[in-house]
């Protein structure tokens, strides 16, 4: 696994992509889209990973597009881009296991896009969000406008899109967009006991809990219990569920074994 503009890094079950283009505040053009979705097929394919976090080099996670890319686009390079963005994006959440963005700068325009796309956001007490493209003509186009508004109200993504307005972590966190907040010089560190502390969980019953909370969160009660019914009882066919009970009357810590396929 070769890349030019991300680095991917795996250990103890914990797979590390890191956004890496320092010098642009690691700005996202299509090489690095390219990249970054070809790495989510690729961490797929890797048995043996348990969770995904993200990150960026230098001061930023991902500081938003590229202004050159978006300074020469017309209308139908404009959609292709966008839409390019979202693939990654959905693909992205569509994963089976969780991903952490590990927010350690700013997070601006497809930096937040990309943020709010991952299971939850730690991050640091200096790191910076918004979706400021109004202020170049503009409006999101990775998702923002619509996991923006079902993260945090319309009236408050209506707000923070119209404005371009950027907000600290304590803000972000306070409108429910940031998890957990730790100092920049301890957020790799606090996010990765997050992370170990996943990994020792059963994966069939994680998968269970990412798919029944996003695919149940746009319906109704009803149909939304009657998904987690049928998730709770596809557990029993997983060797974790027989583990985790027998370990728990045993008085020992679970050793969970499920695999995915």
């Amino acid at each position: 696994m070769s890349y030019k503009t991300i680095k991917l890094d795996v250990s103890d079950a914990i797979a590390t992509l890191t956004f890496n283009r320092p010098k642009v505040l690691n700005a996202l053009n299509l090489e690095v889209i390219a990249e970054f979705h070809k790495a989510i097929s690729d961490i797929q394919k890797e048995a043996e990973v348990k969770v995904l976090i993200l990150t960026g080099a230098g001061r930023a996670f991902v500081a938003g597009a590229d202004i050159t890319v978006l300074q020469n686009l017309d209308p139908l390079g404009a959609k292709q881009f966008a839409q390019s963005g979202q693939w990654a994006l959905f693909a992205l959440e569509a994963m089976d296991i969780p991903v952490i963005a590990c927010v350690n700068g700013f997070a601006l325009g497809g930096g937040c896009e990309i943020a709010m796309a991952c299971d939850f956001v730690c991050a640091s007490e200096e790191a910076r969000f918004g979706q400021p493209e109004i202020n170049l003509g503009l409006i999101p186009g990775f998702g923002g406008t619509q996991r923006l508004a079902r993260l945090v109200g319309r009236a408050r993504a209506k707000e923070l899109c119209m404005t371009g307005r950027i907000i600290t972590t304590q803000e972000a966190a306070a409108m429910g967009l940031v998890t957990r907040v730790f100092p920049g010089e301890t957020l790799m560190e606090e996010t990765l006991k997050i992370a170990r502390a996943i990994t020792d969980k059963g994966r069939v019953a994680l998968r269970a809990i990412k798919h029944v909370i996003d695919n149940g969160y746009d319906v109704d009660l009803k149909n939304g219990c009657a998904l987690e019914a049928d998730a709770f009882s596809i557990c029993f066919a997983s060797p974790d569920q027989k583990e985790g009970t027998a370990a728990f009357l045993e008085k020992r810590p679970p050793k969970f074994s499920g695999k995915l396929v």
